[in-house]
């Protein structure tokens, strides 16, 4: 997440690659990954650098908690713990080295704009993109993987109670 030089806030969202075996095509959180066996919470860190290009210091992560996720693609059934964070960068999206096989491309979403959307107040948003043939780049609900539990707007709802100042922030 961050903040723009005239305090407007945004959330750097990927576009799943598709190649990827589960929801190819779809917007996610900007880092996500899975643990190798044997490694710690701390080490997950490594995955904001494979798919963003950040070498991000663990103790400047801000922690949301734990989030079970069970979603469902084709006949796969995707069962997850997922330890959630937000990291605050004011990078521009071109000064991210993000993994081109990994992901299309990556997303900055006004985060009051992706609120409303998420909360169907909007039908669409527009989002400076990059890597994605269209800067900027129109999203609706559709673009997002499924979730039950309205993970992705949980998300950005913490994302502005963070920059109102609240420390108390679990997904």
């Amino acid at each position: 997440i961050g903040r723009e030089a005239n305090g407007a806030e945004f959330v750097i969202l990927q576009k799943r690659g598709m190649s990827q075996d589960t929801f190819p095509g779809k917007l996610d959180i900007s880092a996500a990954g899975h643990l190798e066996a044997g490694e710690s919470v701390r080490d997950g860190v490594r995955v904001i650098e494979e798919e963003l290009g950040l070498q991000v210091n663990f103790d400047d992560l801000v922690p949301l908690g734990r989030r079970i996720g069970i979603t469902k693609f084709g006949d796969l059934v995707d069962r997850q713990i997922c330890h959630v964070f937000i990291y605050e960068s004011n990078l521009q999206l071109a000064d991210y080295n993000y993994s081109r096989t990994e992901l299309c491309g990556l997303l900055k979403l006004p985060l009051d704009a992706g609120i409303r959307l998420l909360s169907g107040e909007l039908a669409f948003v527009q989002a400076e993109a990059r890597g994605l043939n269209a800067n900027p780049f129109q999203i609706t609900t559709n673009d997002f993987i499924p979730s039950i539990d309205n993970y992705m707007l949980k998300t950005l709802v913490l994302a502005r109670r963070y920059f109102a100042g609240e420390d108390q922030l679990w997904i």
